[in-house]
């Protein structure tokens, strides 16, 4: 075929992706217009492709799956089928998980030799995609403490830890799975329905009358548990007939997590930055500014009241 007309076809083919690119992103925006309320942070990306519907579901399900990292959820299959490394970082998710249980260390060469295998030199990519699944479902991340042995240890991200009343001795943290719920409360206007919030644990592969292999009950745990230890509040609609639930942050929520922190929870699962997701970024800089002006006015008071001693008699 003539070098011309190589060049045409080529020029052809770039124009046509260049259009279909054109019409993709027009039709995005117009969606987002007509539902602004969806117009939230994504959680997945190009270097994490493990998204809510697929790799967190394949990584927690309950299902019940061959043991070889197989569950049978249909999204969660589909998920493992497009990309070959997707199986080894849900295999290596849980193989993680089963090291933390049991409080053993965890080096690079377990991984790779348990787990990994064959894709040894795809290793920094399918840890980096695990811990980032391990930090979404449990706040906890995985950090390289001997770069030398490469040995590697479990780190609680999040500045609170939920109440060992409702966790087993050899249960994963539930902080990933309260934080989930709080971000998105946060995003709701700081008050979502019970629909909004089983929408989204629904896309982790969560299910009110399913048990979790991780968080055991998730309805109890969010209904009666997190609410009897005051990190949630689950209050009926006003005047909802038949009745409807919604839930809010909890007294121990406030006094425990702020804003700011629960946006960069949800900026760690979309891979930005709290700035990016206004104006809820705006929000917690107020939240920031305030909890700061009270911590002063605080210790203004009680540095006031240690300088005025008694009278000598």
């Amino acid at each position: 075929m003539p070098r011309g007309h190589k060049s045409k076809l080529r020029a052809r083919e770039k124009k046509r992706q260049a259009q279909n690119e054109t019409k993709a992103l027009e039709d995005a925006q117009a969606t987002a217009a007509n539902h602004p309320s969806q117009n939230l942070p994504t959680m997945g990306t190009e270097d994490s492709p493990l998204s809510f519907q697929g790799a967190a579901a394949a990584a927690f399900t309950d299902a019940h799956g061959d043991g070889e990292g197989n569950p049978s959820s249909p999204q969660a299959s589909k998920s493992l089928s497009k990309d070959p490394l997707t199986k080894k970082v849900v295999l290596l998710v849980r193989f993680l998980m089963e090291k933390y249980q049991t409080r053993e260390p965890v080096t690079k060469a377990d991984m790779v030799n348990s787990v990994v295998k064959s894709y040894k030199n795809h290793f920094p990519k399918i840890l980096k995609r695990a811990s980032a699944l391990l930090e979404l479902a449990f706040g906890v991340d995985l950090k390289e403490v001997d770069p030398i042995r490469h040995c590697y240890a479990f780190i609680n991200k999040l500045d609170f830890s939920v109440d060992e009343r409702i966790l087993h001795e050899d249960s994963m943290p539930q902080t990933g799975f309260l934080m989930m719920v709080l971000s998105v409360i946060f995003l709701k206007d700081n008050c979502a329905s019970e629909e909004e919030v089983w929408e989204m644990l629904n896309m982790m592969g969560i299910y009110a009358d399913k048990t979790h292999c991780i968080y055991g009950h998730p309805k109890k745990a969010l209904t009666q548990d997190f609410v009897q230890l005051k990190y949630l509040e689950y209050r009926q609609v006003a005047n909802s007939d038949p009745p409807r639930y919604e839930f809010l942050w909890g007294p121990r929520a406030h006094a425990e997590v702020t804003k700011m922190k629960a946006l960069e929870f949800l900026a760690t699962i979309s891979d930005t930055t709290p700035s990016d997701l206004s104006p809820w970024y705006e929000e917690a800089l107020r939240e920031e500014e305030e909890r700061l002006q009270a911590r002063l006015a605080a210790k203004g008071s009680k540095q006031g009241k240690s300088r005025r001693k008694p009278c000598p008699k």
